[in-house]
């Protein structure tokens, strides 16, 4: 039974996590965390009892280019107002760009219409791995309000840098 206080994480990604160096964020990892739950695509099934979601973490594989059209699939089924800070998109395969299928900026443009922070990760590489399970971990602990001060919409403008492009680069 999931913990009123607790925090919960939905990550949509088409990608097996369970047997592959992609499992950033095991609820295990997560446990005194919150909970992060998994999803190959939206919409979620109505028959299942779930709790509440505090953010949504779109899974882009570079290397895949079914993995983008599944995310962008997805898209159309979040509620507007997950997107004031409680979306955000992790593209993976981001170390070997010769063996990417979806470009960079194909996903940075994606980011940036839905206004929600982008972040790039080689999964193959250990420590990168922990530290974006870390960052994961964080995010999701100030988008379910357990970080004094800080709120989803804090952490947005926080995650947007200048050296974003505008909209006229895209």
């Amino acid at each position: 039974m999931l913990k009123e206080d607790c925090a919960s994480e939905l990550k949509v990604s088409s990608v097996d996590w369970t047997s592959s160096a992609l499992h950033l964020c095991s609820p295990r990892s997560l446990a005194h965390e919150g909970i992060s739950h998994l999803a190959k695509s939206l919409p979620l099934p109505s028959s299942v009892t779930r709790p509440r979601i505090d953010l949504i973490m779109f899974v882009v594989n570079l290397h895949s280019k079914y993995s983008l059209r599944n995310v962008e699939e997805s898209l159309h089924h979040v509620d507007a107002t997950f997107f004031l800070g409680k979306v955000g998109f992790l593209a993976t395969g981001a170390g070997r760009e010769s063996h990417c299928s979806v470009h960079r900026n194909t996903v940075v443009k994606l980011a940036h219409t839905y206004r929600s922070p982008l972040l790039f990760c080689d999964l193959e590489v250990e420590g990168f791995r922990a530290t974006m399970a870390q960052r994961l971990v964080r995010m999701l602990q100030i988008c379910a309000g357990h970080v004094p001060g800080l709120s989803a919409l804090n952490l947005l403008s926080l995650l947007r840098s200048s050296e974003n492009p505008s909209l006229e680069d895209l």
